[in-house]
């Protein structure tokens, strides 16, 4: 019977190892980005005997896999076992093994069995090999990234936090995050709330909230508003994205500023859209707005949290560029292109791309939360831009794929209008000056070494700026 098995040093103890991996999240936080594995049922924390329904990907099809989880030892191990899905046999060990120095071995033990002759067998074992020795490798720098971060604020009491857009891409892996270091994540969503999910109500078309639930939090990160890039930029489609924007931030900041218990921060989005464009200037917090849409967009957006600054709340607002993600946003729409060897440099490459991995804008999220200096607005890019140009060559060359198309600036001029000057044919040199000098240190501030980890190719080097 086949055997897999991954070990790594990990700088935590056994018993922090252990509880990280018990906690809500952790799954997820354990998913990786390229996957389209979902968690159906068994979301929260794990036991003896608990259950966990997963739909994982297998080709076009999603297959249900059911596992249960044993073999309990405290602070040292457990396992996971499929009961039902597409293996004949398939069992996890996880194991957290002490060392002399307080740090601890994680090691990931697998043995299976495939459901075929013995062809069939042949051909999938090296399949499953080449996927195990591609996410093990992945699941176990995440965990360590996620625990080092966690450290940094050991020593501080666990936060109760409500996240608006908390199914977003940034928001749930934000809150993934934050529960298995332990705090406690409410979700605000605009149906009936659930309570035993930790739900609270609001509608901000409506002006409606439960600011009751509200009391007590120790913070509130406001990251919901309506897609920009999510149609042609028509008068109304521009309306509904100020407004959306506007009336969320508006609702949430008077809301906090009324509270008997208020809490100690808001974190309420931006963007680096508040700049404009440049091809050679470079945007600090310090700089003045922009003249474009976006500039005037994220000026009221910002504005709209005077209420909570009025009544000495401190107010944060990430003004965040192009978000890199295997499982979201622009670069999960343009993998399925370059992997075709259509990447495509856009009008003449020269445009400035003021990027940040996920994983970072997180950390860096996280950084603002624990860190009471820390206030107005504070750029969520990374200190080492790149024009279009080398971003679409680095892609491709990650990707083993020509990138060598040109989409000239009038085609795009005549499909998308106003959209494409101020979303694809400019861009902004940002610099996260705030952010380095607080002391903040980029886990993947390289844009290879970012994609390295997004696409889970850690042994792959590309020569990059």
């Amino acid at each position: 019977m086949p055997t897999f098995t991954y070990r790594s040093t990990i700088p935590a103890s056994a018993d922090e190892l252990y509880q990280w991996h018990m906690r809500e999240g952790a799954i997820e936080r354990l998913t990786p980005p390229w996957s389209s594995m979902q968690v159906t049922e068994g979301r929260g924390h794990i036991s003896d005997e608990s259950r966990r329904v997963l739909r994982v990907p297998a080709g076009p099809l999603r297959i249900k896999w059911v596992a249960r989880h044993h073999s309990f030892i405290e602070g040292r191990q457990f396992c996971d076992e499929q009961i039902s899905g597409p293996f004949k046999k398939w069992i996890h060990t996880h194991r957290f093994i002490p060392t002399a120095d307080g740090q601890s071995i994680l090691e990931d033990s697998i043995d299976y069995e495939l459901p075929f002759s013995a062809v069939g067998r042949l051909l999938g074992e090296s399949s499953i090999r080449r996927i195990n020795e591609r996410v093990f490798p992945w699941r176990h720098q995440r965990t360590i990234h996620d625990l080092k971060l966690h450290s940094r604020f050991a020593d501080k009491p666990r936060l109760r936090v409500a996240i608006t857009g908390a199914s977003g891409l940034i928001g749930s892996n934000l809150m993934h995050f934050l529960t298995t270091g332990g705090h406690e994540v409410f979700s605000l969503v605009r149906r009936q709330p659930n309570p035993a999910l930790r739900e609270v109500y609001w509608n901000p078309s409506k002006g409606e909230i439960d600011s009751d639930a509200l009391e007590g939090m120790d913070a509130v990160i406001h990251l919901a508003g309506k897609n920009i890039a999510g149609g042609r930029w028509t008068e109304s489609h521009l309306r509904e994205v100020r407004e959306s924007r506007i009336k969320g931030t508006r609702l949430i900041a008077k809301t906090v500023a009324e509270l008997n218990a208020p809490p100690a921060v808001l974190i309420s989005a931006s963007a680096i859209g508040y700049y404009g464009s440049s091809d050679t200037e470079e945007f600090t917090e310090e700089s003045a707005p922009g003249q474009s849409i976006l500039s005037g967009i994220c000026e009221a957006w910002e504005s709209a949290a005077e209420p909570a600054r009025r009544a000495g709340i401190r107010v944060v607002h990430p003004r965040i560029g192009v978000v890199l993600s295997a499982s979201g946003g622009t670069l999960k729409k343009l993998l399925p292109f370059f992997k075709l060897g259509l990447g495509v440099t856009i009008g003449n490459g020269k445009q400035p791309m003021s990027w940040i991995l996920l994983d970072d804008l997180i950390a860096g999220l996280f950084w603002i939360l624990g860190n009471e200096a820390l206030n107005g607005p504070i750029n969520m890019t990374s200190p080492y831009p790149v024009n279009n140009k080398m971003f679409t060559r680095i892609l491709g060359q990650f990707l083993c794929r020509p990138a060598i198309l040109i989409v000239p600036s009038r085609l795009l001029h005549i499909m998308l209008g106003k959209m494409a000057d101020e979303l694809l044919l400019s861009g902004a040199n940002v610099s996260p000056r705030k952010l380095i000098e607080s002391g903040f240190n980029f886990s993947y501030p390289k844009l290879a070494t970012a994609l390295q980890m997004e696409l889970g190719k850690l042994d792959k080097w590309v020569n990059s700026p």
